[in-house]
């Protein structure tokens, strides 16, 4: 499934890298710290991997 919005295919990006160890747990905040915890790596890869061009920056509430 991939990301809908720039933060939240960051947010992915960022919770990967702490599951690779490749950054510290401690060091996410928010959504990217709720992906890590509720998340396997392959979902996190499917999110972090789409193409940013043409989304949006941030998910639209509707």
């Amino acid at each position: 499934m991939p990301a809908t919005s720039k933060a939240q295919q960051k947010a992915a990006g960022a919770a990967l890298s702490a599951k690779r160890g490749d950054t510290k747990k401690s060091e996410l905040k928010g959504a990217s710290k709720e992906m890590y915890e509720s998340m396997s790596e392959k979902q996190l890869e499917e999110f972090a991997e789409t193409k940013r061009k043409g989304l949006p920056e941030k998910k639209s509430d509707s």
